[in-house]
C-alpha cells in the first residue's frame, strides 16, 4: 500500500488490522530505480509477530528481494542494520537522496510501553545487486 507522512512530517505506517502488510513511501523511489525505496511494516501486533518479525536479526550480506509493479524482482544485498531513538531518528541518513538504488526496510524496535507503543525503530539499509 502507498504510505504519505502524517501532520509532523513523519512517514505513516500501514493499519495494524493487517500484520502482513508493507506500505511503500510514494515519494520515494520505486524498487530499482536510482535513489531511496522506503517500505515500513510492523514488527508486531496485538495479535502476534508481523511482517517485519525477523527484521532486527537481518545481517550485513544477506539479500532482500522485492517484487516490483512489473512482476520483476529487484535484489538487494543488506549493507547495515542500525536501531535509532524516535526522539534522535536521522531522517537525511534514512531518506536522503542516493546516487544508486537503494532500499530502506523500516519497523518499530527499543523498549516498549503499553500506552506509548516502541521507543525506537530499526531501519536496514540496503542496495540493488540485481533485477530478475
Amino acid at each position: 500500500m502507498d504510505l504519505g507522512l502524517d501532520r509532523e512530517r513523519r512517514l505513516t505506517a500501514p493499519p495494524e488490522d493487517d500484520p502482513k502488510l508493507v506500505g511503500w513511501y510514494r515519494y520515494g523511489a520505486s524498487p530499482g530505480e536510482r535513489g531511496t525505496a522506503v517500505a515500513v511494516g510492523h514488527l508486531d501486533t496485538d495479535s502476534g509477530p508481523a511482517v517485519f518479525a525477523g527484521l532486527p536479526e537481518l545481517t550485513r550480506g544477506r539479500i532482500v528481494k522485492a517484487r516490483r509493479a512489473d512482476g520483476r524482482i529487484a535484489v538487494y544485498t543488506v549493507d547495515k542494520i542500525k536501531s535509532y531513538e524516535k526522539a534522535h531518528f536521522p531522517s537525511k541518513e534514512v531518506y536522503g537522496a542516493r546516487g544508486r538504488p537503494e532500499l530502506r526496510l523500516i519497523t518499530c524496535g527499543g523498549s516498549y510501553d503499553r500506552r506509548k507503543g516502541y521507543s525506537g525503530n530499526v531501519v536496514v539499509f540496503a542496495h540493488l545487486t540485481a533485477i530478475h
